[in-house]
């Protein structure tokens, strides 16, 4: 006996300007036809539930008005807007792979919180709302996706990221050269003034501003 052909639901779309298609739902062999549309004319069946999904799509991309009512009472301490800005860092951090990143430390350690939410919102912040990690983590709330993140946890957090600091660059290095190229034969330094307040002078710790 042959094997018995295999029913897909496929979607056309234009691709670079060709037609093209993909797969959009697998329906199955005859048998699963019939198991899941019945007996009757199971392939009929299928193909009406074909014109359904269509149907439904094309529903879905229709205009659509909405009515406000200006005498209505907006509820008490509830949150009617969002701050939508991060979304396009959000786009950056995964193609560098920060997700998976945080996802290989958590594996080797016991944190008992998630570090990619910590360090994701700690970063998304960091852009938008420079400020410390109790601010940020206030600013957060306005995100349209809310975090089940705590202060201590971030905190916690904090040694976890430094303990991984150079795991963390190299491997946000090797992610970013896929993103864009690169001219790595010329490195720059940070050479940035500091300097010391203490008037007790040991070695490169000398009283005033230094570039030691």
């Amino acid at each position: 006996m042959g094997k018995q052909p295999l029913y897909y639901v496929q979607k056309s779309f234009r691709k670079n300007g060709k037609p093209a298609t993909m797969n959009y739902e697998r329906l199955g062999t005859l048998d699963e036809l019939i198991e899941r549309f019945g007996l009757q004319n199971p392939v009929e069946a299928a193909r009406e539930y074909v014109r359904q999904l269509t149907l439904e799509e094309k529903e879905g991309r229709k205009k659509a008005s909405v009515s406000y009512d200006p005498t209505k009472l907006i509820k008490e301490n509830r949150q009617n807007s969002f701050n939508g800005g991060y979304l396009f860092l959000q786009k950056i951090y995964h193609q560098l792979g920060l997700d998976a990143i945080c996802n290989k430390i958590e594996k080797t350690t016991k944190a008992k919180y998630n570090l990619n939410d910590i360090l994701s919102t700690l970063l998304y912040t960091r852009v938008l709302y420079p400020g410390s990690k109790r601010s940020s983590l206030k600013d957060s709330h306005n995100f349209i996706e809310q975090k089940e993140v705590d202060l201590h946890q971030v905190y916690r957090a904090l040694s976890l990221i430094a303990k991984h600091s150079d795991f963390i660059q190299a491997s946000v290095y090797h992610s970013s050269m896929k993103l864009t190229p690169r001219n790595d034969t010329l490195l720059y330094y940070d050479c940035t003034n500091y300097y010391f307040e203490s008037e007790l002078e040991c070695g490169l710790r000398q009283y005033g501003v230094s570039k030691e």
